[in-house]
């Protein structure tokens, strides 16, 4: 039997296990099955705490609901960083993950900041397919589906994963169910891409919508939020600090020195043991 947290970060919720005295692999079976909301735990990833690679505090994995291993989350940075912070008691700690090392401290209001690293523009670096890489602008990409030509184009980045970025004039008209998978699996992305639209309401605040990667429409992302103050920022369009209201909630992003950092909450949800595919829900709830 295994111990887990549920945890979220302005909704984007995870199952996180610590496997750090104990090794601990799920298969990729139990793992979409405990991700269905209908029949399992219900979760956009399933998050693994592993010992450090290189003198970290901790490696993070992060599997998605649909069983692929991705390099970064952010709304999840701060649920382990959270737990790491309280069993240390230290000003900060360092998580290693497949994206990058990022170090994470407290904030005020009990929220979590994460310097998520520098942002990357090339296009090779994002990655794009090698067609487009050479035939064009990575922050003005375009569609040749007629769909999707009618977005714009997209300014494209690497946070630690692949993000697209189309600044739209209202989220509500964006057909997010439709083209979000599109988009996601498009042979410009040869790894796939997180997919963000963006409304700007001033320069220092934008609303968003996000489909992410091997999960679908989110209610928070914290590494599209990140990736969309990189490029508002590098475009001109948006201040060294904004905040990124999502379905789920705002975060604080800010350029400085060329790096990004995140700021926002998270909270335990409640707590469990894991058997396989199956789960047991510890009896009292737990929230923090």
């Amino acid at each position: 039997m295994t111990p887990f947290r549920k945890m979220n970060g302005l909704g984007n919720d995870f199952i996180v296990v610590d496997a750090r005295d104990r090794a601990f692999e799920p298969a990729t079976a139990d793992v979409r099955a405990l991700g269905d909301r209908a029949s399992g735990v219900g979760f956009d990833q399933f998050i693994i705490i592993a010992p450090p690679p290189a003198g970290e505090d901790a490696l993070m994995r992060i599997i998605n609901a649909d069983g692929s291993e991705v390099e970064s989350c952010g709304n999840a940075a701060r649920c382990v960083a959270a737990i790491l912070l309280d069993e240390k008691d230290a000003p900060e700690v360092l998580i290693a993950s497949k994206g990058g090392t990022m170090r994470a401290w407290r904030a005020s209001g009990g929220r979590i900041s994460v310097d998520m690293g520098r942002p990357r523009f090339a296009a090779a670096d994002i990655p794009l397919a090698p067609e487009k890489a050479a035939g064009g602008d990575a922050q003005a990409l375009t569609f040749a589906e007629p769909e999707l030509a009618a977005l714009g184009p997209a300014a494209c980045v690497n946070v630690g994963n692949p993000h697209a970025v189309f600044f739209v004039p209202s989220l509500e008209a964006v057909p997010l169910a439709k083209v979000g998978p599109m988009l996601e699996c498009h042979p410009a992305f040869p790894a796939r891409a997180n997919i963000s639209f963006v409304e700007i309401e001033a320069p220092d605040r934008v609303r968003a919508l996000v489909h992410e990667r091997g999960v679908g429409p989110t209610r928070a992302c914290g590494t599209a939020a990140c990736a969309i103050a990189a490029v508002g920022h590098h475009l001109g369009r948006l201040a060294s600090e904004v905040v990124v209201e999502l379905p789920g909630g705002p975060l604080t992003i800010t350029l400085a020195a060329g790096q990004i950092v995140m700021t926002g909450p998270y909270e335990v949800d409640w707590t469990g043991v894991l058997s396989g595919a199956t789960f047991l829900r510890d009896p009292e709830p737990v929230r923090g």
